[in-house]
């Protein structure tokens, strides 16, 4: 009989391609739960899950829409909007997996910081902002971002106390029309945390038994300084040098430490300041988008197939990357409104390097920029010798394309 996972997918995630295609590689029985009715759910019965992701209290309950649940041998998040619910069935169905208490801590970015604190890890000074009291008192620049927001969502840099006020109100204002992600405890609080100067990197790994599995560093070339700080390109390998990569390593081990956190993917990013690196941020999930497709692994296994053997207790097969640079460019968004079309992309296909261009927004969708939009216009995926080479192709391509909005209003 073979053996079933359960993957929680969010109907907006990008994520689910992968894992599912990843799934049958391994010859996996998946069972879905999602926060919507699949339109042919009726061809598989027993095999999906309809539940409400802002309420993983209620994630025990949902269980007795299956047969047989006992078939299942691991329940995964595939991002963001996910964990938590994972976390609470995982624990119902007495799986391995994140606590569900360890799995909250990285879902509010406070209790992130209290719980390294309480461990003194490196981490940028910060303040909790409680809605309708004066701004905490924080050396300039400072950055305030939501507790509970992904990609970089309601993120924005203030170098005075006006801009920080206006911050505050214009996340405020974002978060009270639409909260995309599930609503964690202290609605209306804010983190407001110091800028930290120099670049910014990010790492990828995998957790068993509380131990640290190092998979990839992603270097970030260019420069995130504010006011808003949408991702673009992530290269591997890093350029760091080995002292600094085991730092990194090291930090993050005690971080997972100090969170609870016992199996799973993890994503954090790190700035590498002055004093050394800080954390940025942790997340207890694999990196979003479709940016999983930067990593090749001299196994031919792709991330995803790596996290579902892991979830599963299996052995993992060789983690080292494949000699040569890889990237990828999250396409930014110029402007709110309707997009129109997004032109170029032949030319831009035939710049060296350049692998494919994924346009993952539908003609016609609204699209929102930054810092209130949460989903990216596409990808951009490009090899070259070096990460910085392929940094490079993917410059080019993006150069390559116009992108027609129709401004909102």
């Amino acid at each position: 009989m073979s053996r079933a996972v359960l993957l929680v997918l969010p109907t907006r995630t990008y994520r689910a391609g992968p894992f599912l295609a990843a799934a049958r590689r391994l010859d996996l029985e998946v069972v879905v739960a999602s926060d919507d009715a699949s339109t042919l759910g009726h061809l598989h019965p027993g095999r999906e899950l309809v539940v409400d992701l802002a309420h993983p209290e209620a994630a025990a309950s949902r269980l007795a829409q299956l047969p047989d649940p006992e078939r299942i041998r691991a329940v995964l998040a595939v991002d963001e909007a996910g964990v938590l619910y994972a976390a609470s069935l995982a624990a119902a169905l007495g799986l391995g997996g994140n606590q569900p208490a360890a799995a909250a801590a990285t879902r509010d970015k406070a209790e992130l910081r209290r719980r390294l604190a309480g461990h003194r890890l490196p981490q940028p000074r910060w303040a909790t902002w409680a809605d309708g009291a004066p701004p905490p008192q924080l050396a300039f620049p400072v950055v305030v971002k939501p507790l509970d927001q992904a990609a970089s969502r309601g993120v924005i840099r203030a170098d005075d106390r006006p801009q920080m006020e206006q911050a505050g109100l214009r996340i405020r204002a974002m978060l009270a029309q639409d909260q995309i992600c599930t609503p964690t405890p202290g609605t209306g609080e804010l983190l407001v945390e110091e800028f930290v100067a120099g670049p910014e990197v990010a790492v990828e790994a995998l957790l068993l038994d509380g131990e640290l599995q190092p998979l990839a560093v992603y270097d970030k070339p260019e420069p995130l300084e504010g006011p808003y700080f949408e991702e673009t390109i992530y290269t591997v390998p890093t350029g760091l040098g080995p002292e600094l990569t085991s730092l990194l390593w090291k930090q993050l081990q005690e971080a997972v430490w100090a969170l609870g956190l016992d199996s799973g993917p993890v994503h954090a990013e790190f700035r590498l300041g002055q004093g050394g690196p800080r954390l940025i941020d942790l997340a207890s999930r694999s990196i979003g988008g479709r940016c999983s497709g930067v990593l090749r692994f001299r196994s031919g296994a792709t991330l995803e197939e790596l996290i579902l053997l892991n979830a599963l207790g299996d052995p993992l097969p060789e983690v080292e990357l494949e000699e040569g640079g890889s990237g990828v460019m999250m396409l930014p968004i110029p402007a709110a409104g309707r997009l129109l079309q997004v032109a170029g992309q032949e030319r831009a296909l035939e710049v060296p390097g350049v692998d494919r261009i994924e346009i993952t927004v539908p003609i016609g969708a609204q699209i929102a920029a930054p810092p209130d939009g949460d989903r990216y216009l596409g990808f951009i995926f490009a090899r070259g010798a070096d990460g910085p080479a392929a940094a490079e192709a993917l410059r080019q391509a993006h150069a390559l394309l116009r992108v027609e909005v129709q401004p909102a209003g």
